[in-house]
């Protein structure tokens, strides 16, 4: 279940942050640490079956994976950027 309230918590976030910027989402970039608990694929798995039948439906999922176990973040999961469609103009 932790795995649940992470990825519930994840999502709020995106979802306030997308709703501010007002365009379609097309991706969103996140740091997985080293010491995260979970790996990419299962995160990646969390992420699709949670967004299923959402407006988040369809998003990409871009996870870079931090190695290095002394680094600042390697317990974290941190949402680093989203992508919009940019509608030129």
């Amino acid at each position: 279940m932790h795995e649940h309230s992470l990825m519930k918590d994840l999502l709020d976030k995106i979802q306030q942050l997308s709703m501010i910027e007002n365009k379609p989402l097309i991706a969103v970039n996140i740091q997985l640490g080293a010491l995260a608990h979970i790996s990419k694929d299962h995160l990646r798995e969390h992420f699709e079956h949670e967004v299923a039948g959402t407006t988040l439906q369809g998003v990409i999922l871009n996870i870079e994976q931090l190695d290095g176990i002394d680094h600042p973040q390697a317990q974290d999961i941190v949402l680093q950027s989203l992508e919009f469609e940019d509608h030129g103009g």
